[in-house]
């Protein structure tokens, strides 16, 4: 991503307080705010101008580098009751195991600023923070909507072309990306049309109206025709070796960016800066990225901040909460963090529609995702161990697939495990 010159974080934040109406009078007491969060979200150089512009408030950022521990004790402290941060971030991936803990979050909707209405974000965003109750848990951050990254220069040794046209064409739906991957397997002498089973079926299961479970968390996959249909075309694109079988995020992962080991790849926003830092820089140009994904849109990824019910101070947590999913300040989380902003404001930014990577050839990103962000339909719901399910079975299932196993026997085995984990 370019290098966006930053501005002054206290003027930046006196405009955005101006404009979100979020800045109230002078705090009357002094108080400490604890702002829980993993990863990069792109807030470190925007809360000392919140602090300046309320004076009397403390922001303290917690940060964890990793989401998985994170979320593992946000869930045990919310089991036994525990007292958690003012403000704890959580992401899409987990959000159905704390909507299921609705009880102990505060309604947003009810104690933040009452000029924050649900129009700010994409419905789909919005409505995904909700509880089955009708309860506003979370404020919605950053979203992953997905877009299809390939290696322009493996398509063109195999004889696929590479012009827009054509490649949209080729990802236009599942059957044309599986088709065009066959083609690609022939004609490159048995290279791998993509990097992971367990990555591609997670992108077509968020597309589906119904994934792993109902609304009454019961699991759905002895009657969702939809959810075994993307089962069969993905083993079956591993039966015909289009799949690499490697684990994302992984060393053999990682290595396979390096080393072209596949042609494509499914690409949230958030990908983007995975791809050019472990494929290197002797991989510039060679990305591409098209704003067509198969099948229409979908969204991979994203957080909501909540605020917990043990907060000694919920609506002032609240206000923070609001001011840092405004446009403005998720429009600079975008620039520093490249995380792609839900606000429905934001999409008309001029930094956003000119924000242009340079390792993907000069693509328009912010284009690019703007685009793929309206595709998404009603979000799907996701019931308490939708995540488990994917890493503790759908996952291991396909690696074994990819190892050779029989895919109707696997499928089986994967009935069974989700029923270990909801009945």
């Amino acid at each position: 991503m370019r290098q966006i010159r930053r501005r002054l974080a206290c003027a930046a934040a006196t405009v955005a307080v101006a404009l979100t109406g979020a800045c109230g009078p002078d705090t009357p007491e002094k108080m400490t705010l604890t702002l829980a969060t993993f990863g990069q979200f792109g807030y470190d150089d925007l809360l000392p101008g919140y602090e300046f512009t309320h004076p009397g408030i403390t922001v303290r950022l917690v940060r964890a580098e990793q989401g998985g521990p994170y979320h593992q004790d946000l869930l045990s402290k919310l089991e036994k009751g525990e007292q958690l941060a003012d403000i704890q971030a959580v992401e899409e991936g987990h959000l159905a195991d704390v909507l299921a803990h609705s009880d102990k979050f505060a309604d947003l909707a009810k104690i933040g600023p009452a000029d924050v209405k649900p129009g700010r974000w994409l419905e789909w965003k919005y409505e995904a923070g909700r509880s089955k109750d009708g309860k506003l848990v979370g404020y919605g951050t950053d979203i992953g909507p997905l877009a299809m990254c390939y290696r322009k220069d493996l398509l063109e040794a195999a004889g696929l072309p590479t012009d827009p046209g054509s490649v949209k064409t080729m990802f236009a739906t599942w059957d044309s990306y599986f088709k065009a991957g066959d083609r690609y397997v022939k004609r490159s002498h048995g290279k791998a049309w993509f990097d992971s089973s367990a990555q591609t079926f997670n992108a077509m299961v968020n597309q589906l109206p119904v994934g792993y479970l109902d609304r009454d968390d019961h699991s759905t996959l002895e009657t969702n025709a939809a959810l075994k249909d993307a089962w069969d075309q993905v083993t079956g694109a591993v039966k015909q070796g289009q799949s690499a079988g490697l684990t994302a995020f992984a060393e053999d992962g990682n290595a396979g960016l390096r080393t072209g080991a596949f042609a494509t790849k499914v690409c949230p926003s958030w990908m983007l800066g995975i791809i050019e830092q472990e494929a290197g820089i002797g991989n510039a140009g060679k990305w591409a990225i098209t704003d067509t994904f198969p099948d229409g849109g979908g969204n991979w990824g994203g957080s909501y901040l909540t605020v917990p019910s043990s907060s000694p101070h919920q609506k002032e947590a609240a206000a923070l909460a609001a001011w840092l999913t405004a446009p403005e300040q998720q429009l600079h989380a975008f620039r520093v963090s490249g995380n792609f902003p839900s606000q429905v404001d934001a999409f008309t930014s001029p930094d956003l529609l000119s924000e242009m990577n340079s390792y993907f050839g000069g693509a328009l990103i912010g284009q690019v995702f703007a685009a793929q962000a309206r595709k998404v339909g009603k979000p799907q719901y996701k019931g308490p161990g939708d995540g488990k399910i994917q890493e503790t079975v759908i996952a291991p299932a396909l690696r074994s697939v990819e190892q050779g196993a029989d895919p109707a026997a696997v499928w089986q085995q994967v009935i069974l495990g989700v029923h270990r984990v909801v009945p």
